[in-house]
């Protein structure tokens, strides 16, 4: 079969909270301390899936990682004296937003013509900077084809790296080559950059890839600062289109420029701060979206339902239609559960470009497998966790149980 692009959605983890420990994310530090759902944000993240199956589109998933994480437990030294922040950091889903779990340069792009992969390092935020062994391990197993892929080591953790959810590719196919865009923050702000441009630079040369094809941007300070903790939540690329914030980068035009000098054929369709304001693009996630080519041609851009409840961006995006321009269609999800905790259906994706047949089939989905994740879901992951939950034993009990019951239903018991 040609290259397409899967997009990997993580499952929604069983020990989903609201403990708000990501600093910089509105979302997350505004829901700190609610009752979470994780049966039905697990099973949104499914619905999600399937509807993107359902147009056409090679769709996978990764499992959750193992929680309560027993060796950050084991470091943290825990004994109930702790702040709450600490006891919940080894309990975070946070590896339900795959669009961190790692950076992808697809074969086309490639010195060696193979896909690479980096995991991210994470290292910003304690809660995150756990996941990346277990995310590799994941890596390895779905992408163990040595003829196709190449798994590299995290970047050092002086440089910051927050995977795909900073990086951005431009091509006039998916199976064609491409420009990739690097998208970093300085250091300084109010909030953290999560991205460091060495880390990047790293990333690209360890990836193999023509340094005439990589283009590397400075993310706007001020779009950090009010809750933009990563580029993909003002700004998402899908083959030759750049769907972006006016306020999204540091020096907008210069970076129009970049791209376009690596990439002539880049169409901008740019959101100006006069129709969607810097607050309600990230207030709604309109940029953490799905920009997705269907089997047609045609763009489709997917969204949470919360930009069709904002009058402001769904009249922008009812104009942009009119338009006749390259995105087509609108389509809201329901993935409020996530969105609560900081992501949107970008973050809760990552996207491969790879034939599906070399990947472990395992963690590709089928109408058969969905009706599996469902059914698993709805028998064991908990109806609800209250923030005077995080710590119990039964509750930490039944999350590693579910977890069990997954990956046995799904054969990757060797993951646990």
């Amino acid at each position: 079969m040609p290259l397409q692009e899967i997009n990997f959605d993580g499952i929604v983890g069983p020990s989903h909270n609201y403990a708000g420990l990501s600093l910089g994310n509105i979302a997350s530090a505004s829901h700190k301390g609610d009752p979470s759902y994780p049966r039905a944000a697990a099973l949104q993240g499914v619905a999600k899936m399937r509807g993107n199956m359902a147009r056409g589109l090679a769709q996978g998933y990764f499992v959750p990682l193992p929680r309560p994480n027993a060796l950050l437990q084991g470091r943290l030294a825990l004994d109930g004296t702790e702040a709450p922040a600490l006891r919940a950091a080894p309990w975070s889903a946070s590896s339900m937003w795959t669009a961190n779990a790692a950076t992808v340069s697809p074969a086309p792009d490639t010195r060696d013509g193979k896909c690479h992969l980096t995991p991210a390092n994470l290292v910003t935020m304690l809660h995150r900077a756990q996941e990346w062994v277990d995310t590799a391990r994941q890596l390895v197993v779905a992408f163990a084809d040595k003829d196709h892929f190449v798994m590299h080591s995290i970047v050092p953790e002086t440089f910051g790296d927050e995977g795909a959810a900073n990086h951005m590719r431009l091509c006039e196919g998916h199976g064609s080559p491409g420009v990739e865009v690097f998208v970093y923050g300085k250091p300084g702000g109010k909030f953290p950059a999560r991205q460091h441009e060495q880390a990047s630079r790293l990333v690209a040369r360890s990836h193999l890839l023509d340094p005439a094809r990589c283009v590397f941007i400075e993310q706007n300070p001020a779009a950090i600062e009010a809750g933009a903790f990563h580029n993909d939540v003002v700004s998402v690329a899908n083959e030759r289109v750049l769907f972006t914030h006016q306020e999204a980068f540091a020096d907008q035009q210069a970076a129009y420029d970049a791209i376009r000098a690596a990439f002539p054929a880049l169409e901008v369709v740019e959101v100006p701060s006069s129709a969607v304001s810097l607050a309600e693009a990230i207030k709604t996630y309109l940029f953490n979206a799905q920009l997705l080519t269907l089997p047609d041609g045609s763009m489709a851009l997917i969204v949470p339902e919360e930009c069709r409840e904002s009058s402001a961006v769904w009249n922008w995006c009812q104009s942009m239609m009119a338009s006749n321009g390259p995105i087509r269609e609108v389509i809201p999800v329901d993935v409020r559960q996530s969105m609560a905790n900081g992501g949107g259906p970008a973050c809760l994706r990552l996207r491969v470009v790879a034939d599906p047949a070399t990947v472990d089939q395992r963690f590709m989905l089928s109408e058969a497998r969905a009706e599996q994740l469902e059914k698993v879901i709805a028998e064991w992951w908990p109806e609800q966790i209250d923030p005077a939950d995080i710590g119990n034993e039964a509750l930490a009990d039944a999350v590693v149980m579910a977890r069990a019951k997954l990956l046995e239903s799904l054969d990757l018991s060797i993951l646990g």
